[in-house]
């Protein structure tokens, strides 16, 4: 089993948290959708003919582009992949991009599944994050994907946003629910290096997420999501029974992909291959094939610390009977010692042979994970 995943680089403006390649501009697209056809065909081969079941648009901005372009792009793949007629096929879109018609649009077409970006129910909390949708286009558009027949629906909400009281949050979540929605990916805001929002806090001329308040709001996430029904199948996410997303869980479960577009990874059980992020290094790509990405055969040592890293991420932790099958009883031992100290603190719990983080090692996950490596 393997996905396909989409980058479409463009954006209408930049978020103040986002560390992903995008443009602000829609200057290159017609271009872009040139080299990217291209570059579907020149790519055919990484999957080695494996039977494609998700493809993934993500950015950037996808919902920038029209239904029938990202039919066509499907379509595309389609001349040479095997796609399952069970496919996922994801496309993020932002509430503002979306009315009557696209939905409708996207929903007579191959796409199966829209995850909006939503971020907040709150104006102030958009208007400090720089998304230009308001908080009447988050409900609208979520109504518009819901009238227009896509049950498989996903948002994303941001919590830890300064401001954002435990009593805002509570209420976002009171949103998400109301509307019967079966996913939901929830994220901490966090501050990376060269992000607008990095700059605006070094310059005090924004404040910095509060610990406290991540915390307190992870809690009730936890909490009210359990107390609807949802599973907390990885760190960020959230489902009902049946929802889970396919794309993501195959990342997570170590699967193979193929990644399309300026910035795009893939992985085929081989090797790492990353495009490199820069438009025009993407626009070269029918001259200059190999000079437009960059590749590693990732060694023992990494293969078992991204197991160790994706399957921690989980409700379906990470398998001892894994790790001594495919690394070896060296490596099995070294896990068992180094997360004993995490057993004793509660932070994990050892069933059947599966490590799993608990609630409240989910807290310390990075670190954690980084102490199990290799």
């Amino acid at each position: 089993m393997a996905g396909i995943y989409i980058h479409i680089p463009f954006c209408r403006s930049k978020c103040h948290y986002c560390n992903f390649f995008s443009m602000a501009s829609l200057k290159y697209r017609d271009e872009f959708l040139k080299i990217l056809g291209l570059e579907i065909g020149m790519r055919a081969d990484y999957l080695a003919g494996e039977e494609v079941r998700s493809i993934y648009f993500g950015g950037g901005t996808p919902s920038l582009l029209s239904p029938g372009e990202i039919s066509g792009i499907i379509a595309e793949l389609g001349r040479y992949h095997q796609i399952s007629g069970e496919a996922e096929i994801t496309v993020e879109a932002n509430p503002d991009d979306i009315d009557r018609d696209w939905a409708r649009g996207i929903a007579e077409g191959p796409v199966n599944r829209i995850s909006l970006g939503i971020q907040s129910f709150h104006d102030g909390d958009l208007r400090s994050l720089n998304r230009i949708h308001t908080a009447l286009q988050a409900e609208q558009a979520i109504d518009l994907v819901l009238g227009a027949g896509i049950r498989n629906l996903s948002i994303d909400l941001i919590y830890g946003i300064p401001g954002l009281t435990t009593e805002m949050w509570e209420k976002n979540l009171e949103k998400f629910f109301s509307r019967e929605i079966p996913h939901l990916s929830a994220y901490a805001l966090t501050v990376e290096e060269h992000t607008a929002l990095h700059h605006l806090i070094r310059k005090n001329k924004a404040p910095a997420p509060s610990e406290d308040a991540i915390v307190d709001h992870y809690r009730t996430l936890v909490a009210l999501t359990a107390e609807k029904g949802f599973a907390h199948y990885e760190i960020s996410n959230f489902a009902l029974e049946g929802f889970y997303s396919q794309h993501n869980s195959l990342y997570w479960a170590g699967g193979h992909y193929l990644g399309l577009g300026p910035s795009a990874h893939s992985y085929n059980g081989i090797s790492r291959r990353w495009n490199k992020p820069g438009m025009k290094v993407y626009l070269a790509m029918e001259q200059y094939f190999a000079e437009t990405y960059e590749e590693e055969v990732p060694d023992k040592d990494q293969r078992y610390n991204e197991y160790v890293m994706t399957s921690l991420r989980t409700m379906w932790g990470c398998n001892l009977d894994i790790v001594r099958k495919e690394f070896g009883e060296d490596y099995a031992g070294h896990i068992i010692d180094e997360a004993q100290i995490f057993l004793e603190e509660g932070k994990m719990t050892l069933k059947n042979n599966i490590l799993f983080l608990t609630p409240e090692g989910i807290l310390f996950a990075d670190g954690i994970t980084a102490s199990l490596f290799r």
